[in-house]
């Protein structure tokens, strides 16, 4: 066998000038790969700079868009104050023309503003003590027309040229005329009682008269039988209903239902003082706040400017040595766009904190909320009463009038007509403990109310001069049928009431130009449709939709001063006004300014 191969040889050896040659393709492959590092990193920092640019771009866009809205709502709001001048001087000719056709009329009505003539008015109507169920309600109209009047003077007059003198004048006036107007419904119902029995009904022996009447529907039955039996009290005819207990059915007692399609009953409001002072200060200090935000951004710009264009020069310097032209270009537009930028953002900051101003001080000079109510109290900022007032009263039988001789001999009480207290004072007489129970009673819904929810029923406290809830049960409302029954443990005034701001918010309301200074106005809330016109100084219901259903209304296609229109559509259920109390009730979303 041959010797042995001997192991593969010693590895061999690198030289130097290899070494060098590996080391030089190591730096080049380290800088080529940092060059592409590089070249990869400046791409997207410019596809990064030009998504910013373009939406700069569409924010600017937008930015000067709602700028230009804001102006020319500015705008508005100047010739709109250019604009109060006129506009005063055109209601007050509206009211010195209302005078002078009151004057030209020669009607014998008398001027309710002039003191003498409504007091010449009163007194002489106090003297007539003879009349009848129909002839108050005749004279009712003009007495109605009278406080209507009285009303307007005190709501369309402006504070600066109504003198507290006057308001106390009005006020009185209108107090006096409510309080005689029901003084004579109480001593024309005491005559026709003391000839209850000469107007009895042959099958019942009992006496029934109702008189209807645009304003007021009187409602009168006589006990005259006093007949145990007899408890359910049904006026023919309509679905007015009464179910007395045993004791009043035994008595000779007569119940009067008043139905009054106003509210003499409410408390007389406070004149509310004219917004008009806050409002030009609100005004003069919104544009005093934008000349000083216009002052303030120009001062910031320049100083912004400086810094930047100094930083500017800084970066293009070092930039220059490392970089090409171009990416100075970029970067030297990026500084203008974020000056652009930075302008547009403290002109948003200070317009929003000028409007934020403007509304704290509008809040400042706003109306306070009103006192806690009691427990069971009607507070009057949050509901409103609807549909009249249902004066509920039992009176005791007067002394009927008794033919001789062919004369008519009745005795006339000195005291006049008294009413039936029930329940008594004092029930110890009375074995029972159940012997006055609840009376239950059926009501007849006024047909151009609306009612958007089962209406509450309130009653009025003669001693606390409020509205309030308690003493009142088994309430059931029939909407179809447009009646409501309740039980009420005592007799007085009663109304239904309704949450003043049912329709507020609103969901939507649209403005639209129909012609030369006349345009339709669309309020959409979440129950109704209501399509208002306007033209120079008057406004008319166009339609009203209820559940997106057309609804016929008694007011469509009338033409009324803005005032009188609001009113009238208060009193149907229509409420889309707000005062100044529904900011505490209504609860709204805050508009905030987006930046």
């Amino acid at each position: 066998m041959g010797p042995k191969a001997k192991k593969s040889a010693r590895k061999k050896k690198i030289t130097k000038a290899e070494r060098l040659k590996q080391l030089q393709e190591e730096e080049e492959r380290r800088q080529k790969e940092e060059e592409e590092t590089r070249v990869k990193h400046e791409k997207e920092e410019m596809e990064r700079l030009e998504r910013q640019r373009v939406e700069r771009e569409k924010w600017h866009q937008l930015e000067a868009k709602d700028l230009e809205r804001r102006n020319e709502e500015l705008e508005e709001l100047y010739l709109l104050e250019e604009c109060f001048p006129e506009a005063e001087k055109l209601k007050q000719d509206t009211r010195l023309l209302s005078q002078w056709n009151h004057y030209i009329q020669c009607d014998g009505s008398p001027d309710p503003s002039v003191s003498p003539e409504i007091n010449t008015f009163i007194s002489l109507w106090k003297e007539e003590t003879n009349e009848t169920l129909e002839e108050v309600i005749a004279k009712s109209k003009l007495v109605l027309n009278l406080i209507e009047k009285l009303r307007l003077l005190l709501l369309q007059t402006p504070s600066y040229d109504l003198e507290d003198k006057a308001i106390i004048q009005y006020q009185g006036s209108i107090l006096e005329l409510q309080e005689l107007l029901h003084l004579k419904f109480n001593v024309a119902t005491e005559r026709l009682l003391r000839q209850a029995s000469t107007l009895a009904d042959l099958d019942s022996g009992n006496m029934e008269k109702v008189i209807q009447d645009e304003n007021v529907t009187v409602y009168v039955w006589a006990n005259l039988k006093k007949n145990p039996r007899y408890r359910s009290v049904r006026f023919s005819e309509t679905q007015i209903r009464f179910e007395i207990p045993r004791i009043l059915a035994t008595s000779g007692i007569a119940i009067r239902l008043l139905h009054t399609h106003y509210d003499h009953a409410t408390p007389l409001r406070p004149v509310s003082a004219s917004l008009q002072g806050h409002t030009a200060t609100v005004t003069h200090f919104v544009k005093d706040e934008v000349q000083k935000g216009e002052a303030e951004i120009s001062k910031e710009l320049q100083e912004e400017y400086k810094q930047q264009e100094c930083e500017s020069v800084s970066v293009y310097e070092e930039e220059t040595k490392v970089e090409e032209q171009g990416d100075t270009e970029v970067q030297m537009s990026f500084v203008q766009e974020e000056s652009e930028a930075t302008k547009c953002e403290l002109e948003m900051k200070l317009l929003s904190e000028a409007v934020f101003a403007a509304q704290l001080l509008l809040i400042e000079n706003a109306n306070e909320k009103p006192c806690f109510c009691e427990d069971n109290e009607v507070d009057l900022c949050q509901f409103t009463t609807l549909g009249g007032v249902y004066h509920l009263d039992i009176f005791e039988l007067p002394p009927q009038c008794k033919p001789m001789k062919g004369w008519m001999i009745v005795e006339i009480l000195k005291e006049g007509l008294q009413k039936y207290i029930y329940p008594p004072e004092s029930t110890e007489d009375f074995e029972t403990e159940n012997a006055f129970p609840p009376i239950e009673v059926t009501l007849e819904v006024q047909e151009n109310v609306i009612f958007f929810e089962d209406p509450m029923v309130a009653r009025w406290d003669a001693e606390g001069k409020h509205w309030q809830t308690d003493g009142i049960s088994n309430v059931l409302y029939q909407s179809e049928e447009r009646l409501i029954t309740f039980s009420l443990e005592t007799f007085g005034p009663v109304t239904l009431i309704q949450d003043t701001h049912i329709n507020m918010p609103f969901q939507s309301w649209e403005l639209r130009p129909l012609d030369v200074n006349k345009v339709l106005l669309t309020v959409t809330t979440v129950f109704t449709e209501i399509q208002i016109q306007i033209k120079e100084n008057l406004c008319m219901l166009a339609s009203v939709k209820v559940d997106n259903k057309k609804h016929s209304s008694t007011l469509e296609g009338r033409w009324m001063t803005p005032i009188s229109f609001i009113l009238a559509l208060k009193e149907t259920g229509l409420n889309i006004f707000p005062t100044g109390h529904s900011h505490f009730y209504v609860v709204i979303n805050r508009k905030n300014v987006t930046p």
